[in-house]
C-alpha cells in the first residue's frame, strides 16, 4: 500500500514548503557506477524560489535572502544530490539538504559573547609559570662546561 502524498517539504514544525514551489531536475550522474551511470538520470537538482515563495513572511524572506545570498541565483536556492545510485535516494538527500539550509538560515542569531577579563589568580599563575620557565632556561644556558 503506497504512503499518502506528503503536503510538502517540512523545514520545521512551523514551515512547510509546498511541492508546487519546488522544481526538480534530473540528469546523469558523473563518476563510477558502471553502465547504470550512462543510462539513468539519478542526479537531482532541487530548486526553490525564495523571492516568490508564498510560505515565508517578509521577515523570514529577508533573513533567508540575506543569509543565503551567496547560494542564490536570481532569488532561487538550488541544491544538488548525486551521491546515490538511485534517483529516489538522491531526491531524499536533496530535500534534506534544502530543508537544513533553510532551517539554518531561519534560526535566530546566537547570543553575542559577553567579553570577560581574566581573573587576578589566573593572571598571577600565568606570570609565575613564565618566570619558572624563564629561570629553567636561564640555568640551562649558564651551566659550567656547557658549549653551543
Amino acid at each position: 500500500m503506497p504512503s499518502p502524498p506528503r503536503p510538502g517539504l517540512v523545514v520545521d514544525p512551523d514551515l512547510t514548503i509546498p511541492h508546487a514551489e519546488l522544481k526538480e531536475r534530473f540528469s546523469r550522474s558523473s563518476g563510477p557506477g558502471g553502465q547504470g551511470v550512462n543510462t539513468t538520470d539519478s542526479r537531482v537538482e532541487l530548486s526553490w524560489d525564495v523571492g516568490r515563495s508564498a510560505v515565508l513572511n517578509d521577515a523570514q524572506r529577508r533573513r533567508v535572502l540575506e543569509r543565503l545570498a551567496d547560494r542564490l541565483v536570481d532569488g532561487a536556492l538550488t541544491v544538488v544530490a548525486s551521491e546515490h545510485r538511485e534517483q529516489r535516494r538522491n531526491r531524499d538527500a536533496a530535500a534534506r539538504r534544502l530543508a537544513a539550509l533553510v532551517s539554518g538560515a531561519l534560526a535566530p542569531e546566537p547570543p553575542r559573547r559577553r567579553p570577560t577579563r581574566a581573573t587576578r589568580g589566573s593572571h598571577e599563575r600565568r606570570l609565575t609559570a613564565k618566570k619558572q620557565r624563564s629561570e629553567t632556561k636561564r640555568r640551562r644556558s649558564s651551566r659550567p662546561g656547557h658549549e653551543d
